[in-house]
């Protein structure tokens, strides 16, 4: 009797170190998730301004920059073109003055300056603030860029804000050099920034 009784211990002990071993897994595992998604949500920021692009042609649907605020104060453009008509190709992009995509995208008016600097490269000694850049579009017209900058912001600063700006997609590669447009072809798309 006294050998059963040891025995249905000995099992019973067994299960209970099994369980307990298994609840504290669980839970260091839940407690990653947890953290990784919320380091996620942290990293990617709050949506707070987007823009559709649209073709300047026929107002097809050819994109969207989707714009976040970070906590650290910068905001974050992550854009994506999807322009089957310039497969395999490059093509500008810029902010400009006013959201107007009337005209073929003429209504837009100039590259958007506040800082009135040369136009360049982003991330030069010398770049208008909406000096965006070229994008290479892959086989199907596919083609996406994120920038993250403290040049930017979507209320308070008239001087920074981009709220209202056109976002213009040009059919050719901007140059960095010819001022001050880049030498970037024509106005194929556009889209306005606005509060989300």
């Amino acid at each position: 009797m006294k050998n059963y009784l040891v025995i249905a211990l000995l099992a019973a002990s067994t299960v209970f170190a099994s369980c307990s071993g298994n609840n504290e897994n669980a839970s260091d595992t839940a407690g990653t998730d947890s953290l990784t998604t919320g380091m996620d949500s942290v990293s990617a920021g709050t949506e707070v301004a987007s823009a559709k692009l649209a073709t300047t042609a026929d107002s097809k649907d050819m994109g969207t920059a989707r714009f976040f605020q970070l906590e650290d104060g910068q905001i974050r453009m992550d854009l994506e073109i999807n322009f089957a008509a310039r497969a395999d190709s490059t093509v500008a992009v810029h902010f400009h003055e006013h959201g107007d995509c009337g005209n073929m995208g003429e209504n837009a008016h100039g590259h958007w300056n506040p800082t009135k600097e040369n136009h360049g490269k982003w991330g030069s000694a010398a770049s208008h603030a909406g000096d965006i850049g070229n994008i290479q579009l892959d086989n199907q017209g596919r083609g996406t860029i994120s920038i993250t900058t403290d040049r930017w912001t979507v209320e308070g600063d008239t001087i920074k804000t981009i709220i209202g700006r056109g976002i213009i997609v040009h059919g050719g590669t901007d140059d960095y050099k010819t001022q001050p447009t880049g030498n970037s072809g024509p106005r194929v798309g556009c889209g306005v920034i606005t509060k989300v």
